[in-house]
């Protein structure tokens, strides 16, 4: 059993095909589980199972619409029909328990307050739910505003595209369809004269500052909605509406506030709604379509136009489901249980929802700027909830949908040039600034490295070193990087920094980790474009996450605002606040030390090799998904997702292997709760997808793939280029992690690691047998064909050093400094007391560290200067002496060592807090 930690408050992290083919029936049971998909494929040639066809049949969106044990347990999607990266997402709204679901629909519910035409899935904050739309029979009552229906999950179906429920008692029976921008509902109602459709125009999930509509003749009806608000910030958007019925209504009215206007045909304030009555008793059926904008009600109408000429609804869901299946067949399986197909297809599925088309048919679109633009070649996007999907979800995008990929990085370019610098939540036609970190560095990095190069490169470098270099001050919310002076003078953000832009999380440690990273990812799109100088001033900066190492306990640590580390071990149920502990946005200390995925060789180094690392590693993993009160892993949070992985850089691949199968078979189902946490815009679900698949990206802005093992005997994935990667397991079973044996066919060569005990630099081949937990970037260029040997027990394959993935230590300090004890001591006035002073060291190569006393207040020590050496991390990595430390007054002191190279570098320096006592 866990303890309770001190505090329970939380907030999750939170960014037109047509066709005449039929359209399957849906078969549903009450679970929402699909009857008759294939328990596994039939076998193809060579004894390999044949690919699935048809993935969009095995996407259940009603899965993730659950709450799990672990906060924050809501997983936030949304059941409704959308096509990939839509500007429309229509889909049900449920009360009372969707206020805690990103997506506005809980499974737990059993009422409807509407079906909006926003949506974001997987949020730990209400987002969209704009123009809620509801049929109802009979009066509309005095407050049509929070007017609801029931509904049961026993006649309710969802697939991609397509959404149909039953209202009841009535009943009245609603199918949803939608292309990129419009949608297309069918309303069959009882035989009545009062079948309405409540238009709840001010009904968004977040506060309405504006609302206002126009009932048009007798057959339409337009508007807009002003919202936004996402998390608590103050950024606003407006979407426009235009809706067409295929019959007349008989009457209409409007409600504002509390006052219900029969007959009347507009309204303007920010409490407005609409009703339309329509007689039901020869024709049951009434049928809607409806284009929204960001931009006008014109565009909108004017997207209802290109899109939706015709009245069929199954029209809209043929093309749906293709337009969904020329995306899931680029991640091809074959094999596998029919549960396990439908768990992979359905996270892919929401792993390609967002970010979101914001420019319409003809090209324009509201920037940054609040101006109205032309997209031009490239279609603007936005909803990029950066933080959370930098690590997983934009390179599986970059191989999946690479053509999107690269409008998206224009769309983050276009927004730094009309607001003046790169989003951090970029929502709508706004940045709503959420999480620290400067994730569209990654991003960006991300989308060049795995081959998407059609957008400005050079303008997104530019764009990117602005960010890091600018004071952050003078541009209101839009503040790229919190204390960015801090980080540039100190090398950290002291710990108990608050979030600035959003919940007042203290930062200071995280924050430094997400700035090294960013730094890394600028280094690397620098080197593309021929930057030496650039890339060798940015790895420096990668590296600055060494002065929140603590030898002393062996973990990251965030440094408070005098230097120093707190005292005793890296974790305590003391040090935590609602956002998790001190220093660590979502998270703490424990869970965070693993954040170093451009040289974790560095990180394990300085742990005291790998085995130590693999001995932390074991201990993180005692616990699958924990919250961040804990110092575990927490599955369901970003900061864990590469985490897993990194057994491979330290020897123990297996352990990788084993780890990921445990966390894919235990956390994910395809169930209503199927994965460990909020999605986050498809975040988790993207994990999911490598997982099954047995690679992940471990380091932003490369393309290099650390292995795990496949799930399915089969995956054919389809390049950016057009090659194929093919991988086959003849064995691969729920039950078969581990690796034994690895063939490669058409795979580059890469180097083996230089290693303590092996300095050379070999080659493996690139074709038969293949000893590396890694695969080069050049195969997502090439491609290559993969052959597992997988067994049911461990086995030593990988576990070579000289096998590990690459780390990347260019700018690595060459040793890192620590006290004993750490952090904190308490001394009696006038009585000596003796420190121990330490380095350790981060490089193979022998290191020199003088050290000079800088400070000590109210403290004499002796001696004042000296110098350590250690003879490198191959032999003995760490050397110390001891200082003697007599307090001369009472009261809180602080001790303050400065250490450097031979050469005059600087390294972290050693801060002790000292109170003395009389």
């Amino acid at each position: 059993m866990l303890p309770s930690p001190p505090v329970a408050r939380w907030r999750s992290s939170q960014r037109v095909y047509r066709s005449v083919i039929g359209v399957a029936a849906l078969t549903l049971v009450s679970a929402v589980i699909w009857v008759g998909a294939p328990a596994a494929s039939a076998l193809g040639h060579r004894g390999l199972p044949s690919i699935v066809r048809d993935p969009a049949n095995l996407v259940n969106p009603m899965a993730g619409t659950g709450t799990g044990p672990v906060s924050p347990g809501t997983v936030g999607e949304f059941p409704g029909a959308d096509v990939p990266f839509g500007m429309m997402q229509f889909s049900p709204d449920t009360t009372p328990n969707a206020a805690a679901s990103g997506g506005l629909y809980s499974y737990a519910d059993s009422q409807i307050s509407g079906f909006s035409l926003t949506h974001l899935s997987g949020t730990g904050c209400a987002a969209y739910g704009d123009i809620p739309i509801l049929p109802t029979v009979g009066s509309v009552g005095s407050n049509p505003s929070a007017a609801v229906d029931t509904f049961t999950h026993a006649h309710e179906q969802a697939a991609p595209g397509r959404y149909q429920v039953v209202l009841g008692p009535a009943p009245i029976t609603t199918a949803l369809s939608v292309t990129t921008r419009t949608g297309m509902a069918r309303f069959t109602f009882p035989s009545t004269h009062q079948a309405n459709l409540l238009f709840k125009v001010a009904g968004s999930s977040n506060p309405v500052a504006a609302s206002h509509f126009v009932i048009a003749g007798h057959d339409a009806i337009s508007g807009q909605v002003t919202s936004g608000q996402f998390c608590g910030t103050g950024t606003n958007y407006t979407l426009y509406f235009s809706a067409q019925f295929s019959r007349p209504f008989s009457s209409h009215g409007s409600w504002k506030g509390a006052k219900i206007s029969p007959g009347s045909s507009s309204c303007q304030g920010s409490t407005c709604g609409a009703f339309l009555t329509f007689d039901t008793t020869a024709d049951r059926t009434v049928m809607m379509k409806v284009g929204i904008s960001f931009v006008s009600v014109r565009n909108a109408a004017q997207n209802l136009r290109e899109e939706s000429p015709a009245w069929s609804l199954g029209g809209f869901e043929a093309a749906a489901t293709t337009q969904w299946n020329h995306l899931l067949d680029r991640v091809a399986i074959g094999g596998g249980t029919s549960t396990e197909q439908r768990t992979f297809y359905t996270a892919l599925y929401h792993s390609l929802l967002h970010p979101n088309v914001v420019s319409d048919d003809n090209g324009q679109y509201t920037g940054d700027d609040g101006k109205v633009h032309r997209s031009g070649t490239h279609a603007q996007y936005a909803n990029f909830s950066e933080w959370d999907i930098y690590r997983s979800e934009i390179p599986l995008l970059s191989m999946v949908a690479p053509h999107q990929v690269n409008d998206m990085m224009q769309s983050l370019v276009n927004d730094a040039q009309q607001n003046g610098w790169l989003p951090k939540w970029a929502i709508a036609d706004g940045d709503a600034s959420q999480m620290n970190g400067d994730s569209a560095d990654p991003i960006l990095a991300d989308a060049l490295a795995f081959g998407d190069r059609d957008f400005n490169v050079a303008a997104a470098l530019k764009a990117m070193v602005k960010g890091a270099t600018k004071n952050e001050t003078g541009h209101g919310l839009e503040i790229e990087r919190q204390y960015l002076s801090q980080y540039l003078t100190q090398h950290y953000v002291n710990a108990g920094s608050l979030d600035l832009t959003s919940i007042n999380y203290s930062i200071g440690g995280s924050v430094t980790l997400e700035y090294a990273i960013d730094d890394f990812a600028i280094a690397q799109m620098a080197k593309a474009e021929g930057d030496p100088s650039l890339y060798r001033t940015m790895m420096q900066r990668a590296h600055s996450w060494e002065y929140e190492f603590n030898p002393s306990t062996g973990y990251l640590q965030a440094r408070n605002a005098d230097g120093s580390f707190p005292s005793g071990a890296a974790f305590s149920f003391s040090d935590l606040d609602p956002g998790g502990q001190v220093g660590f946005e979502e998270g703490n200390a424990i869970q965070y030390t693993w954040s170093v995925p451009q040289d974790l060789a560095t990180l394990g180094t300085l742990m005291g090799g790998d085995a130590q690392a693999v001995q932390k590693l074991d201990s993180f993993f005692s616990h699958l998904n924990v919250s961040r009160y804990y110092p575990y892993n927490w599955a369901g949070n970003e900061p864990s997702l590469w985490t897993p992985w990194e057994y491979d850089y330290f020897g123990a691949p297996s352990k990788t292997q084993a780890t990921v199968r445990h966390i894919v078979n235990t956390l994910y189902s395809d169930t209503p709760v199927d994965e460990p946490g909020n999605d986050d815009l498809g975040a988790i679900s993207s994990w999911y997808v490598w997982a099954a698949i047995g690679l992940y990206p471990v380091t932003p802005g490369t393309a290099n793939l650390a292995l795990g093992s496949p799930l399915f005997p089969y995956v054919n994935l389809t390049l950016p280029d057009g090659h194929h990667l093919v991988i086959k397991a003849p064995a691969a079973a729920a039950s078969k992690p581990y690796v034994a044996s690895l063939v490669t066919k058409g795979i580059a060569s890469v180097p083996s690691a230089p290693t303590c005990a092996k300095s050379s630099v070999a080659t493996k081949a690139s074709h038969g047998s293949w000893s590396a937990p890694w695969l080069p970037s050049s195969v997502i260029r090439s491609g290559g064909t993969l052959t597992f040997g997988l067994s049911s027990k461990p086995t030593s394959w990988g576990s070579s050093p000289a096998d590990s993935p690459p780390s990347y230590p260019t700018g690595t300090l060459p040793a890192v400094g620590f006290s004993f004890p750490s952090g904190a001591t308490s001394v009696t006035v006038g009585q000596p007391a003796s420190v121990e002073l330490g380095i350790r060291s981060a490089i193979a190569q022998p290191a020199a560290v003088s050290w000079s006393v800088a400070s000590a207040p109210g403290l004499t020590v002796s001696p004042l200067l000296g110098t350590l050496t250690v003879v490198g991390s191959c032999v003995d990595g760490t050397s110390a002496t001891a200082l003697h430390v007599t307090a001369t007054s009472g009261g809180a002191h602080v001790l303050q060592v400065v250490l450097h190279t031979a050469s005059g570098q600087s390294l972290p320096p050693v801060d002790l807090d000292v109170t003395a006592a009389p």
